[in-house]
This record gives C-alpha cells, structure tokens and sequence, in this order.
C-alpha cells in the first residue's frame, strides 16, 4: 500500500495546489472559471484523442475491462434506482437524489488519468482511456435523464440528445477511435501540437480540481453527503472489482477497474445540477468529501484489488 501511496501522493499534491493557490491572492479569482473552461474543452478531448488515436484495440483484456466497466456502472445504477422509494420514504426530494445519483457514479477521470499515468505508464493510460471511451456515452445518458425525470424540471428530450452530442469528452473520444480503426493518417506537426495540449491536461486539470473544491461545505456534512461518500468511495469499486472478477480480468487490469471507479466523482456534474434543477450544495459538498477521503481510500482500493488480482 505505501507504494501505491507514494505514487498517488503526486496526485493529490496537486490538488492541494489548486485548493491554495484559489485562496491565494496573487491570482485573479477570473482565471479559475477560463481554466476550468479549457481542460474541459480543449486539453482534455486532447489528451482522449490521442489517446484513443494510438489505443490498441487488439488487447482483448483492455477491451473486456471496458465491457465490464460498463456493466459495473448499469449495476450500481439500477442499485440506487431500486433505492429511490427507500429515500423518499426518508424525505429525500427529487433533486438531492439526483446529486447523490451523480455523486455515486461520475467519476473525475482526470484523477482517474493521471494515477493510472504515474502508477502503471502508457498502458494504464490507455486502459483507462478506454474505459472512459467505453462508459462516457451511457454514464452521461443516464445522469441527464434521472436529473430530468426526478429534478421536478420539464423532461425535454431535445435538451438530452444536444447535451450528448455536444459534449467534447464523447466527440472527441469519438473522433479517436474513428481515426485509429480506420487507419487515418494524421498530418504530424497537427499531431504534435495535439500531444503538447493532452500533456498539459493532466497537471493542469488536477490544479482546476482543487481549485474548484468548496471545502465549508464538507466540513459539516449532511447524512446524505456522507453517504455519497461511501457509495462512490466504497461501494462503487466493489462493485467493479466483482464485475470484473466475474468477466475474468485479473492483474493491472483489475486494478485499473477498481481505480476507475475509487475516483471522486466529476466536478462537472455540479454546473450540471445546476443547470437541471438538481441539489448543487448537496454535490458541492459531496466532491469536496470525496476528494478529501481519497486520499486515503485509492491506495487502499488499489492495493486490496492487487492482492486480490494475485490471487
């Protein structure tokens, strides 16, 4: 575990970085917003596309990793569908449910990125890479359509199919996976100057993480923010982790499974909320905890799966 630990604490460095330099003076409060802007733009869809443009498709456990990840985000949200007439007995509104559903099963691919990159290089990069080329469609599919049934808004499916096609993370993950199987040729200082964007994604998007933190408001959570916590942190890898044993991945595949779904969730799922009529505090909250708890909770993921993977 202190292996793990070590190679994690980069990660979480960075982090700390954005929450200080957020509160520091010497930046204006402006740039934040421009910053997040980008890496979800523009350095992010960079960092999937060249990943996804230089992905082998032959390895077959990258590719049931994938299939499993899938699996293992149907499960954990028909888990908590199942579950909403238990919350609404407990008084729990349509749009706090609607936070805890995000929180429970987006995940903040940026961490999720930049650990597999630091603890198992190119190949847990693009492992990675494929499971979020793999869940990014059906994850955002069905987060749209619970904050539209259950957020008391109008349901407007047209908002649901533009927020799909629209998004840079689907287009340009898309865009990759067309170019690669399709053997398309990329002019190269064209693809080196996507290679400087995708290398400044993964810092700089950690940065913005922490910049985007609300920590007030993990500090007196609410039952519902800590259960958040435990279903994203806890619940969510034991689930993957057994999807994953069920399909047969075993090694660094298992582990990246499991470290894809031990991630905090998406910090973009709070301007989601925000915009659907979801419970924004409840996510903001939520985040914040889950990124503080990870500290400590991703190397313990990571290391019990490896055991486990070992046999």
């Amino acid at each position: 575990m202190l292996i793990v630990f070590q190679s994690t604490l980069p990660i979480f460095l960075l982090v700390l970085l954005g929450i200080g330099l957020k509160r520091a003076p010497v930046i204006n409060a402006n740039v934040w917003d421009g910053l997040e802007q980008l890496s979800y733009w523009v350095l992010f869809p960079a960092l999937l596309f060249a990943t996804m443009a230089r992905a082998d498709f032959s390895n077959t456990q990258n590719l049931t990793v994938s299939v499993a990840a899938i699996i293992s985000v149907i499960v954990m949200s028909g888990g908590l569908l199942l579950a909403w007439p238990l919350l609404r007995n407990l008084r729990v509104g349509g749009p706090a449910y609607t936070s805890l559903f995000q929180t429970a099963t987006r995940w903040n691919a940026f961490m999720a990125l930049a650990i597999a990159a630091k603890t198992f290089g190119q190949e847990g990069l693009t492992t990675v890479g494929l499971v979020m080329a793999a869940i990014v469609v059906p994850l955002n599919l069905i987060n749209v359509i619970v904050l539209l049934w259950f957020s008391g808004r109008e349901r407007n499916y047209k908002t649901l199919v533009y927020r799909i096609v629209t998004n840079p993370l689907i287009l340009s993950t898309a865009l990759g996976i067309l170019v690669n199987v399709a053997g398309l040729p990329i002019y190269q200082p064209l693809m080196s100057t996507v290679d400087l964007l995708s290398q400044a994604s993964l810092s700089l998007g950690l940065i913005t993480v922490g910049a985007g933190l609300r920590i007030a408001d993990a500090l007196k959570p609410r039952p519902l923010t800590l259960l958040a916590v435990v279903l994203k942190l806890i619940v969510f890898p034991i689930v993957a982790v057994g999807v994953g044993a069920l399909c047969g991945i075993g090694g660094d595949g298992l582990v990246l499974l499991a470290l894809s779904a031990a991630v905090p969730t998406a910090m973009n799922g709070y301007l989601l909320a925000k915009q659907l009529n979801g419970d924004a505090d409840l996510y903001a909250a939520a985040a914040a905890l889950q990124v503080i708890a990870s500290f400590l909770t991703i190397p313990a993921i990571m290391s019990a799966t490896a055991y486990v993977a070992a046999g």
